[in-house]
């Protein structure tokens, strides 16, 4: 696991800042599939968005914050991204530490997107890649018996994840959220399709 991110991303280099900025002011007048960007005006630089669970899913009909967090050596490394809703989920921690290659392995400090990175995550909901679990119990069941894996799934999005969406968090409490997580140890065929394409382009 890493080590801790640091207090709202304070630390990031002005001229990596301005390419951040620029970014998010695009991404608060672009309108992204199943993603709504969060701005926060007293701190821009607390990434937050909300994404609809994918249709077909288990997590359909479900709204799930997520934070990105950016250490000061990004982009030299990848940002850190947490989910703050609830979910059961292979690749997403019951801490809401997030596991995707392209913040990983794929990474490139040269060209990167934020909201690519949003994309890439949501995908992730479509196409869950159970083998690098985080979650080895949602891992374990989605290749075992998928339908038991689902019936988890929509419970727990029914539970944690419905309309309306909790109030944003402040950064205090997000950032306490993201560092417990650091500390801690059937779709349809065209979606799916999609999904892979995406993940894999992104």
């Amino acid at each position: 696991m890493a080590t801790g991110m640091g207090p709202s991303n304070e630390n990031v280099a002005p001229r990596v800042l301005n390419q951040v900025l620029k970014q998010l002011a695009v991404l608060g007048e672009t309108k992204l599939d199943g993603i709504r960007y969060l701005a926060n005006d007293e701190n821009p630089l607390d990434i937050q968005a909300e994404m609809e669970g994918p249709e077909q899913t288990p997590y359909e009909g479900g709204v799930f914050r997520l934070k990105l967090t950016l250490g000061s050596d990004f982009p030299a490394q990848p940002p850190k991204a947490f989910l703050l809703t609830k979910i059961f989920h292979p690749n997403i921690s019951q801490t809401g530490e997030v596991c995707v290659n392209t913040l990983k392995r794929d990474w490139q400090p040269n060209n990167w997107s934020i909201p690519n990175i949003l994309q890439v995550i949501r995908c992730l909901l479509i196409v869950p890649f159970p083998e690098s679990a985080l979650n080895e119990e949602a891992g374990k069941l989605f290749m075992e018996s998928y339908e038991e894996y689902a019936e988890h799934a929509r419970m727990m999005t029914m539970i944690h994840a419905q309309r309306p969406a909790p109030a944003r968090q402040t950064t205090a409490e997000s950032d306490a959220l993201a560092e417990k997580a650091e500390g801690q140890p059937e779709a349809k065929r065209p979606e799916k399709a999609k999904a892979r394409k995406t993940l894999k382009r992104l």
